[in-house]
């Protein structure tokens, strides 16, 4: 799949570049850098409605914003390129090394977990994936059926298998991204990691102990209801995905599905919500 990058010159910078990457955001746009003073974003080329893109321009333009922007077409195998060229490992303390293949393995970290770079989200550099897996790493999973919404390289999912977790279910809706997870579980001998392809309609309807979603805020809204559902009573949600200015919308909805906030981190701009179910909710 090709990936499309749009570098935008914004004027002023402040606070229009953070307003921007959020709007952006929300409309599938998967990643973000910072470079020579211009923001860099990222989507898939299945993912790119110029129109809608324009449209978001000319309101800001009215709002006496000035935003110039080109276009640069990445092809995939280009892009895999890329990563292997400019990626390191990810560490979180001595606890945790997220590394890809073509790294020296290294065994003075507790766990290792080893993801080839592709298009799929989650290689532990972007702020939510980082902040997930330290929430995740002090969680007591042993014996706990896990749900993975979006789980993209499928790293947060085998991390919580390596952590004990006896069954970890995870959906994404890219077909390359769940054929990039499958191959993660083989790559590190996870074997009750089950994924398939599609949104929450295709998971099971059991009771899972915990649910992980690292998506954006309106698909996050969107699914509240279904992870109520899909949750224990007493059970733990943690959604990533969003900026620190969406919190309130997303623990408002939260709080009417029965969850109560526990915690709330953040990294950069970006947030990541501990939740708990503290009610019995069935759907209507």
């Amino acid at each position: 799949m090709d990936y499309i990058q749009i570098s935008f010159d914004i004027s002023p910078k402040d606070p229009w570049t953070e307003v921007i990457t959020q709007e952006l955001a929300e409309i599938d746009f998967e990643s973000f850098t910072e470079e020579n003073q211009k923001l860099q974003a990222y989507i898939s080329a299945n993912n790119f409605k110029e129109d809608i893109l324009n449209k978001l321009i000319e309101a800001y333009t009215e709002k006496n914003v000035k935003i110039t922007t080109s276009k640069h077409i990445i092809p995939a195998q280009n892009w895999n390129a890329v990563w292997e060229s400019d990626y390191q490992p990810v560490e979180i303390g001595k606890e945790l090394i997220i590394r890809a293949p073509f790294h020296p393995e290294d065994n003075s970290f507790a766990i290792s977990v080893e993801i080839q770079p592709q298009m799929s989200f989650g290689t532990g550099h972007h702020q939510t994936t980082y902040l997930l897996s330290q929430v995740i790493l002090n969680l007591d999973l042993k014996g706990k059926s896990v749900l993975d919404v979006g789980t993209g390289t499928g790293v947060l999912g085998i991390l919580a298998s390596k952590l004990g977790a006896t069954n970890v279910f995870g959906t994404d809706i890219e077909e390359g991204a769940v054929e990039n997870a499958i191959e993660n579980c083989e790559r590190n001998r996870t074997t009750n990691f089950s994924i398939v392809k599609g949104d929450i309609d295709v998971v099971p309807r059991n009771q899972y102990d915990v649910i992980f979603a690292n998506i954006n805020k309106n698909v996050l809204l969107k699914h509240m209801e279904a992870y109520s559902n899909l949750i224990i009573d007493n059970g733990l949600l943690l959604l990533s995905g969003f900026f620190e200015t969406d919190i309130q919308s997303i623990t408002d909805k939260a709080k009417l599905h029965c969850f109560d906030v526990i915690e709330i981190l953040n990294k950069e701009k970006w947030a990541v919500l501990k939740l708990k179910k503290q009610c019995n909710h069935e759907s209507n």
